[in-house]
């Protein structure tokens, strides 16, 4: 059955995965879905799709794999300089392998017997997160630029800068800071950031709360992408049992 909400009209998905079953069905079913679907049994082909000048607007990537497992070949995308967003597909339903895909730079994890319309609503989210940056406010904005202390994001190409040092974002993280800068000394919930990444109302992880684990992984990276370049960095704040807040000031 065609999915509720349809999507975007020519999205480029690269389909990465062994079993030659799940990837002819699930191919057969995205392209249905409107999505322009290129697939690979294995990473090194992928990776030589990408080499070669290949472009995606999202990697679906098989956790487990012979020979280089997912996580592998995203960390060898990443090293040639590949900033797809990158969805891991797996059968491993426990929260350190979803901590761990996050960790490595997937912008998402998602269980193979989940409903189609779950991932089309997903591929939909981040490829419409591709194309447009968050709005900021333009009593604040420069040339599509916020400054608010040491911290400048360029919209315009979705670049974070902390004392004038890059900072390693990827678009989901980038998404994140925005938000939080944008509202600086406010309260931030839990929700908020989550539906942000994945969509208003959508339901994830385990238990009625389960979206807060995955918030506290991204905020995690996050903070620290930003120590990584001042060791003393402490903007992003929590508030116990709520959300974050970013620290206005220098």
């Amino acid at each position: 059955m065609p999915s509720a909400a349809p999507s975007r009209p020519g999205a480029r998905i690269v389909l990465v995965d062994d079993d030659d079953s799940f990837r002819e069905s699930l191919g057969l079913n995205l392209e249905d879905e409107g999505f322009s679907v290129v697939s690979f049994s294995g990473g090194t082909a992928a990776l030589e799709h990408f080499e070669a000048g290949g472009a995606a607007d999202v990697i679906l990537l098989d956790w487990r794999m012979p020979g280089m497992d997912g996580p592998e070949v995203l960390r060898r995308l990443r090293r040639i300089g590949t900033t797809t967003p990158v969805i891991f597909l797996t059968v491993l339903s426990d929260d350190v392998y979803e901590e761990a895909a996050l960790d490595g730079g997937a912008v998402d994890f998602v269980d193979k017997s989940r409903r189609l319309s779950i991932l089309v609503k997903r591929l939909n989210l981040i490829c419409d997160g591709v194309r447009a940056a968050p709005e900021a406010d333009p009593r604040r904005m420069v040339d599509e630029a916020l400054r608010m202390g040491e911290l400048e994001l360029r919209f315009d190409t979705n670049r974070a800068t902390w004392r004038g040092d890059g900072i390693d974002l990827t678009l989901t993280e980038f998404k994140i800071v925005a938000l939080l800068a944008m509202r600086a000394s406010e309260d931030v919930g839990y929700r908020e950031i989550y539906d942000l990444v994945h969509g208003k109302d959508f339901v994830a992880g385990y238990g009625a709360e389960g979206y807060r684990a995955n918030v506290r992984t991204f905020i995690k990276r996050i903070r620290k992408k930003f120590r990584d370049v001042d060791g003393e960095f402490d903007h992003i704040l929590n508030y116990a049992g709520f959300g974050y807040r970013w620290a206005a000031g220098d």
